[in-house]
């Protein structure tokens, strides 16, 4: 393989790293006669798919170039860095030759913007067009749609794309307007609005023509960036919210700001990326999307931000000690969801569990509930344990979130030295 080409690719897979909304396909194609690859069930970069499988992408960018200078990004116009460019037959070539090597599951690529956002997006999906009919790759390809791009080139990008992304960066316009100057919700919501038109006026020409092409199948995600901003996690889960209501949204990427521009004073000069808020977030969006809560329930005014040392269900349980407990053979299925400790998968076996026996202590750890968290919250068959009315919900937080924050052992601590 020619050696600029792998300088290039050194560089552009290091400048790709901070975009974390590589998400999972979800989406399969049809068998293309002489077609390589498989979208199937693929699309996570180094993680697993709901089957437990370890699968991988080429994460790159087109190019590290940028005319914008925002004051989050590494790729920067103002930072001091190396640049490069692949074409649009370098970054094909190298994506089949990966893919022959077994080296790589599907694609996911992105770019800084050069010269204007159509120059860019046009490059983009020249990429996807070739690998798909010259090369008649049949794998998993993620598109970074560029913010600004026209409608044109979008609609055609959803036409060999298995999934588009916008990325919304910063959940505040004002905050956006500090610190990326060229750009504004318009040019981020825009793309966005596309791209969900063009999924659902696909599904409706699949309905009358069963041949009709399909337009990004896996549908779109976002990313924010969390504490780059005075934004509280009430303001971020707000616009995921929203999001989630449109129905070709599939998931909401949260990515704890790692200070890479230390010169630039409009930022917080963390000395590490606010790893556990992140994950607090994950999972208030989880509960969001899965568990039927509300954003107003996870957080409110008088809880702006969620509590780090407890998950968002734990706490909200806490603060509502007059719901509990319930009693596991009666509750309903809803109810189940909101007692800490119980998933999706016990909620469903103790709905059907409890058809033919009442349940105890013992049967319920073997449908998989986290006794240690629900003791508290539930009364069943045979269960001794004093409930959150009989305790101080302050006691019960203290036992389960164990030590008290001092230094924050579980962050994660990063280096960018050479």
């Amino acid at each position: 393989m020619n050696e600029k080409v792998l300088e290039k690719l050194k560089i552009l897979a290091e400048s790709a790293k901070y975009d974390v909304s590589c998400a999972s396909s979800g989406t399969s194609r049809s068998k293309m006669t002489g077609g390589i690859g498989s979208a199937s069930g693929w699309g996570i970069c180094h993680s697993f798919t709901e089957d437990g499988r370890c699968v991988s992408l080429l994460k790159i960018m087109l190019t590290n170039y940028c005319i914008y200078d925002c004051a989050y990004c590494i790729n920067r116009k103002s930072n001091d860095l190396k640049r490069a460019t692949l074409s649009v037959s370098e970054l094909v070539d190298l994506t089949i030759e990966f893919y022959r090597r077994n080296y790589i599951e599907g694609l996911f690529l992105s770019s800084g913007v050069v010269n204007n956002p159509d120059y860019t997006m046009e490059r983009l999906v020249g990429v996807a067009k070739e690998l798909r009919l010259k090369h008649r790759y049949n794998g998993y390809i993620h598109l970074k749609s560029i913010p600004g791009a026209s409608r044109e080139l979008v609609n055609e990008a959803g036409l060999y794309a298995d999934r588009l992304s916008v990325n919304i960066e910063i959940p505040n316009e004002e905050s956006l307007k500090i610190l990326a100057p060229e750009k504004d919700f318009k040019s981020v919501f825009t793309p966005m609005r596309y791209i969900q038109q063009g999924i659902l006026q696909s599904a409706e020409e699949k309905k009358r023509f069963r041949h009709a092409p399909r337009f990004a199948p896996a549908g779109q995600s976002t990313q924010m960036i969390v504490g780059a901003t005075s934004d509280t996690d009430k303001d971020i889960l707000r616009i995921s919210s929203a999001l989630y209501q449109r129905p070709t949204m599939k998931r909401v990427y949260y990515s704890g700001y790692i200070h890479v521009n230390d010169y630039d004073n409009r930022l917080p000069a963390l000395k590490q990326p606010p790893l556990v808020r992140e994950n607090r977030l994950y999972q208030a969006d989880w509960l969001l999307r899965f568990y039927q809560f509300k954003v107003n329930e996870i957080v409110d005014d008088v809880y702006p931000n969620l509590d780090l040392d407890i998950d968002p269900k734990l706490a909200w349980a806490l603060r509502h000690p007059e719901i509990f407990p319930i009693d596991i053979n009666r509750a309903d299925y809803e109810m189940l969801l909101r007692v800490p400790g119980i998933g999706i998968k016990s909620a469903k076996l103790i709905v059907v569990s409890r058809r033919y026996s009442r349940l105890g202590a013992s049967q319920l750890k073997k449908i998989g509930v986290v006794m240690k968290k629900a003791q508290y919250f539930i009364t069943c068959n045979e269960l001794p344990m004093q409930t959150v009315n009989e305790m101080n919900p302050q006691n019960i937080r203290k036992l389960l979130a164990g030590r008290p924050r001092t230094k924050d052992s579980r962050q994660l601590t990063l280096s960018f030295e050479d």
